[in-house]
């Protein structure tokens, strides 16, 4: 017992020192982007820019930019209802009699971020193309208010199908798949990163379209994840959040056809 107890010190320490690297690095790349004006577009829309270049910046760099602050980002807003998982996985894999639960579960932590990572690194590009399209074409422009409330809207509405309620089953019941060596914890958690980047899915893209960087937006958007994740019956916060999207969704696009 003294020493399940040392191991869950060990496991709330670090995960809280994750979490709160998370927060600072993140308020922090918040604020800086604010100090940066974005682009104003036909629309009536500012174009963050954190998909675009700045004055003498290349696009690797501003790649790079965006994966940290994505990383921060997802550290952040992952790690409240990832914790909890990623714990039980652990108990799981110390009662099959595994050595080094510590190490695989950090392991399978890796798995799980570095697939973040990844989800992260295939957005950017599809922003940046968006963001190239609508500087080029300015019909483009005045439609993206409309479009990003179509998308909020569907987002919404993801959050009551049933895929979503197998992506959310397969986040909270992350035991079923244990591992007793370290290649297997780690592709063990990349799988339940991409498992919960697709649970994620609608959470992500109403983010991306109200602003990644919007501390309040990342507030409630994790928030609602959590709540999905670690309550009972979390499939009615996932409904719950997705009629609010709904309805943030429809508001935008009265919004936009004013």
């Amino acid at each position: 017992m003294a020493g399940d107890r040392d191991a869950l010190r060990g496991f709330v320490a670090v995960s809280a020192a994750v979490f709160a690297a998370g927060v600072a690095a993140t308020a922090l790349a918040a604020t800086s982007m604010q100090a940066m004006a974005g682009t104003p577009m036909p629309g009536g829309w500012i174009l963050p820019s954190a998909w675009t270049p700045m004055c003498g910046q290349s696009w690797a760099a501003t790649a790079w930019g965006f994966l940290g602050m994505w990383t921060a980002m997802t550290a952040a807003m992952m790690s409240p209802s990832f914790a909890p998982a990623l714990w039980r996985w652990r108990q799981a894999v110390d009662r099959t009699g595994a050595l080094g639960p510590d190490r695989l579960a950090a392991l399978a932590g890796l798995g799980y971020f570095t697939a973040w990572i990844l989800i992260g690194a295939a957005i950017f590009p599809l922003g940046a193309a968006l963001a190239a399209a609508a500087r080029r074409w300015p019909d483009l422009a005045r439609a993206a208010p409309l479009a990003g409330g179509l998308v909020v809207l569907f987002a919404g509405a993801a959050q009551f199908t049933r895929w979503k309620a197998s992506r959310l089953a397969c986040c909270r019941a992350p035991t079923h798949h244990t591992a007793t060596h370290a290649n297997t914890a780690l592709r063990r958690g990349l799988a339940l990163g991409f498992d919960c980047g697709a649970c994620c899915a609608g959470p992500t893209a109403v983010l991306l379209v109200v602003g990644m960087m919007d501390l309040r937006a990342m507030a409630a958007v994790t928030l609602a994840i959590t709540l999905e994740r670690l309550a009972p019956r979390g499939e009615r916060f996932a409904q719950a959040s997705g009629a609010v999207a709904v309805v943030v969704g429809l508001a935008m696009m009265v919004r936009a056809a004013a």
